[in-house]
């Protein structure tokens, strides 16, 4: 993929696109509409459309890449399709891809101001922050279930590391 200068003069994008891709999602550089949800960017199955004209935040390409890893298999492969069952993202779906996007963050060494910018998760991004500073990992449950970590106590069980550690990135 050919980047502007821009992006890859940005080390923290650089390690996300390639995190992305190499969790197989994609990513696809186009021109999208100014009226897409987030700035620059626009989910296709199992991919992320990105005009990187027009992208404000790029560690919002994270939080979407947490969109379609928490998504069954396939639902991910039917998304910007007329195939895909609504509600999509559902409101579970959307809290966990916060803390999967929280997680990716501290795996790939990305500050967390980066993905969590103030002007993103509709003005609390901070409070995600401190909720999640304090070990309050709100979704965390939810997540476990989908087979992507584990809680403290089931780490202790099955003799893994809890999150925000991941047993994998994708969910099945």
């Amino acid at each position: 993929m050919s980047l502007p200068a821009a992006a890859t003069n940005d080390p923290h994008l650089m390690k996300i696109l390639a995190f992305v891709e190499e969790i197989g999602l994609g990513i696809e550089q186009r021109s999208l509409p100014d009226d897409t949800f987030l700035p620059g960017l626009e989910l296709g199955p199992g991919r992320i459309h990105v005009d990187f004209d027009k992208l404000l935040y790029p560690g919002d390409i994270l939080h979407e890449a947490g969109h379609l890893a928490v998504t069954t298999s396939a639902q991910r492969a039917a998304v910007g399709s007329a195939s895909l069952e609504l509600p999509w993202p559902t409101e579970g779906e959307e809290i966990v891809a916060i803390l999967w996007s929280y997680a990716a963050a501290l795996h790939l060494q990305v500050p967390l101001n980066y993905l969590f910018h103030p002007n993103g998760y509709k003005g609390n991004s901070n409070w995600l922050l401190e909720t999640f500073a304090s070990g309050n990992f709100i979704g965390l449950p939810l997540l476990e279930w989908m087979g992507l970590t584990f809680s403290p106590e089931k780490a202790q069980q099955a003799q893994q590391e809890p999150f925000p550690v991941m047993r994998k990135w994708l969910r099945d």
